[in-house]
């Protein structure tokens, strides 16, 4: 089905496409100002489908006005911008809700380490992603994402979701096209991995966010955090996981970055 048609039998043929509304949002996010007119255009419709698909709960339905709806839905799609409509909506079919919550939250977590012991202890977080569940973002959190400094909650968050294509828990290992061996995305990975381990036992700040470290599932959200909001960041410290990146989201951000 087109995505038109999607929007159609969604009820989107009453309302046409905010073409203001998106300019609007674009004007918002640097991150979205620096895409070409093909892929400015792409993205619009499918954070416009977005928003009829998904449901959004908000802290202040009023003052969420839609430029901002349009730009979050934006920040989640630009993910998929590189795959066609078919894989965009196969990718978040496990999306049925975003939460937008009014700050960081905190949660009681429990941990069983490599020798069965349980730690517990609590989280604070500015978002977080349940399999089949909700995402959960913080309304202080998603105002500081959509620049160029490194730091979105929003595709974090959702490439959580990516990894969960395949499995119930984040492993950093979601599904692989067809020409990523799974073994090359192992090793690049894995090398990430080891480095930024090495600089924490060196007491060395590492090249990309230091949650990366936390849990694979969570290095490769920041990785992928890093690709579209720093890829000239990402690509100085490890250009061969850019490389391998810009293959899987068959997109190239370093190209839209403002000189």
């Amino acid at each position: 089905m087109s995505l038109w048609n999607e929007l159609k039998r969604l009820g989107g043929a009453r309302r046409p496409f905010p073409e203001s509304e998106w300019q609007e949002a674009r004007r918002r996010l640097p991150l979205l100002a620096t895409l070409d007119a093909a892929e400015t255009e792409r993205l619009g419709q499918r954070a416009w489908a977005f928003l009829h698909r998904k449901r959004l709960t908000l802290p202040d339905d009023d003052a969420f006005d839609l430029p901002a709806r349009l730009a979050l839905a934006a920040q989640a799609c630009l993910l998929t911008l590189g795959w066609d409509d078919r894989e965009a909506r196969e990718a978040f079919a496990n999306v049925h809700q975003v939460v937008v919550v009014p700050d960081a939250f905190r949660r009681h977590v429990e941990e069983m380490d490599d020798a069965g012991v349980v730690h517990e202890y609590e989280d604070e977080r500015v978002g977080e992603t349940w399999y089949q569940g909700p995402i959960v973002v913080s309304l202080a959190d998603l105002a500081e994402s959509g620049d160029w400094t490194g730091f979105n909650v929003v595709i974090h968050e959702f490439a959580h979701k990516l990894d969960m294509g395949n499995s119930q828990d984040v492993d950093g290992f979601p599904p692989l096209p067809r020409d990523i061996a799974s073994r090359e995305w192992h090793r690049v990975f894995s090398a990430v991995w080891d480095d930024l381990q090495a600089h924490l036992e060196r007491g060395e700040p590492t090249p990309i966010d230091d949650y990366a470290a936390t849990h694979p599932g969570e290095c490769f959200a920041v990785c992928c955090e890093t690709f579209f909001s720093a890829p000239d960041h990402l690509d100085a410290a490890y250009p061969e996981l850019y490389a391998l990146l810009a293959r899987y989201f068959r997109q190239a951000p370093l190209d839209r970055l403002p000189h």
